[in-house]
């Protein structure tokens, strides 16, 4: 063989090499933890690696208004972990833009001085997560994997993996994990009408579940704490509205006049919700309202005859 086809073929098979190197999986790397407080779990293809977030929600527990007895609960438990103490895997479920997600960020910024980290993960990529709890499980920081709007499809890979880190796996999960799944299903799984079927009656009138139903409930039985979340009254969502619009600088007499506007913008969204309450808040304090502030003091001020002008 001559020189020539040598080398050309010595350069076929690096290429080879190159393109096998992108396909065949590579050992998780640490990344470097002190680039951010928050870090998302990336895969391409068979490799996963740890992004850390530039820019961390800044919300902190004070925007939270409405939800003060869910704060307790989930503040006690991350309390109890950043400490040291024995804590519980949480579950937050209920209805949408409650504020499920936006408590654990707040918690994150919160206990972050105090060593709190926290690694998102995707529900597909769940698969990979006994490698990241074996990725940190020797670093003195303490780590949340948060699986933000959690739910399976049957015979998703990512069931079972989750299932198994949270109570069944032989080896012990690490005791600086704790993992954090909001979810608007309380079971993680879909139910039919169907699977009543399964359930047996005893002679004494008692109910059991079916295999069908205990599988599907078994998931979330594994969460240490439930925490439930409910849709807004429409004063809770009034004061969420009033809090925001304080957030982003909004004058008292500009967040009166819209009280309305706010609850027009609920009705045409078809939700009370937190987030709603949010969006329109953001809407609202990027408008001009210099002359819905004049007409709200000049309505304050007494007429003629001694009467507020209406």
């Amino acid at each position: 063989m001559s020189s020539s086809s040598l080398e050309s073929l010595l350069a076929r098979a690096e290429r080879l090499l190159v393109r096998l190197e992108g396909v065949l999986p590579h050992p998780l790397a640490p990344p470097d933890w002190g680039a951010s407080i928050a870090f998302r779990y990336r895969k391409r293809g068979a490799s996963g690696w740890l992004q850390p977030v530039r820019q961390v929600a800044p919300i902190g527990l004070s925007d939270l208004k409405e939800v003060d007895g869910q704060k307790d609960r989930l503040l006690r438990n991350t309390a109890q972990f950043v400490a040291g103490l024995p804590a519980n895997n949480v579950l937050l479920t209920g209805a949408r833009g409650t504020g499920k997600s936006s408590l654990i960020k707040a918690c994150l910024n919160e206990y972050a001085p105090r060593g709190l980290r926290l690694i998102e993960v995707d529900k597909a990529d769940l698969v990979d997560l006994p490698d990241l709890v074996d990725l940190v499980s020797d670093r003195p920081e303490r780590f949340i994997v948060f699986c933000d709007d959690l739910s399976f499809d049957e015979g998703e890979p990512g069931y079972k993996a989750l299932k198994s880190i949270l109570d069944g796996s032989i080896s012990a999960a690490s005791d600086n994990v704790l993992i954090y799944a909001t979810s608007n299903r309380r079971h993680l799984l879909p139910e039919y009408m169907k699977e009543n079927l399964s359930y047996t009656h005893t002679d004494d009138g008692e109910v059991h579940p079916g295999e069908v139903v205990e599988e599907k409930i078994s998931l979330s039985e594994r969460f240490g704490l439930w925490i439930s979340f409910y849709p807004f009254s429409q004063p809770e969502y009034l004061a969420i509205v009033a809090q925001w619009l304080r957030h982003f600088g909004v004058g008292e007499a500009t967040i009166e006049t819209a009280r309305q506007p706010s609850l027009v913008w609920a009705l045409e969204r078809g939700s009370r919700s937190g987030r709603v309450a949010y969006q329109f808040a953001r809407d609202w304090a990027g408008r001009d309202h210099a002359a819905d502030e004049a007409l709200a003091q000049a309505s304050d001020t007494p007429g003629p005859d001694g009467l507020d002008r209406v």
